[in-house]
C-alpha cells in the first residue's frame, strides 16, 4: 500500500505549492500585500531586462510548463487506474500469499482477471521476489497448487493464467 500513500502525499504537496502560489497572486493582484503595489514587477529589473532581450525565453518557459503539465497528467491518469487491465482479485491475491508464505522477501503480488466483458477471460499472476529466492521452488509450487486453486476459486478450472515473475537485483 505504499503506492497509494505516496501518491496522496505527492498530491497533497503539489495541491498546497499550488494554493499558495495561486492565494499569493490572487492577493498581489487585490493589492492586499502590503510594500507591493499590484503593478511592481515580479522579476528584478536586471534580470527582465536581460531575459526580454532574449527570443527564445518565452518558448522555453512554455516548453518547461507544457512538459510539466503532461507529467502531471500520466501521474494523474495512472493513479486513477488507467492503463491497467482487468479487476483485481482480492481473493486471489491473498490466496497467492498464503501459498508463498514460505518465501521471505515477496514485496508485491498481484492477482487480476482479464477480459471479462469480452468472454475470453483469463487471469494475471505476478509477483515479485527478492535475488536470493529460488524460483525453481516457486515456478513449481505456483505450477503443482497455486495457480490451481487460484483459478477454481476465482472463476473456474478452464481459465488461462499467465504469471510474471519479476526477480529484484
Amino acid at each position: 500500500m505504499r503506492q497509494y500513500g505516496g501518491n496522496r502525499l505527492g498530491l497533497a504537496v503539489v495541491g498546497a505549492v499550488l494554493l499558495i502560489a495561486g492565494g499569493f497572486a490572487w492577493l498581489r493582484g487585490q493589492g492586499h500585500l502590503r510594500g507591493l503595489s499590484p503593478r511592481a514587477r515580479v522579476l528584478p529589473e536586471r534580470t527582465a531586462d536581460a531575459l526580454s532581450g532574449q527570443p527564445w525565453v518565452p518558448w522555453l518557459v512554455a516548453l518547461v510548463l507544457v512538459v510539466l503539465a503532461l507529467v502531471t497528467l500520466r501521474w494523474l491518469l495512472l493513479s486513477l487506474g488507467w492503463g491497467r487491465f482487468g479487476t483485481r482479485s482480492g481473493t486471489g491475491t491473498a490466496m497467492l500469499c498464503v501459498g508463498l508464505k514460505d518465501v521471505e522477501g515477496l514485496s508485491r503480488a498481484a492477482v487480476r482477471v482479464l477480459g471479462e466483458l469480452e468472454g475470453t477471460a483469463r487471469l494475471r499472476i505476478s509477483l515479485s521476489c527478492p535475488p536470493g529466492a529460488d524460483v525453481g521452488a516457486v515456478v513449481g509450487k505456483l505450477d503443482r497448487e497455486i495457480v490451481g486453486r487460484i483459478r477454481r476459486e476465482v472463476r473456474d478450472d478452464e481459465l488461462g493464467a499467465v504469471v510474471r515473475i519479476h526477480v529484484r537485483r
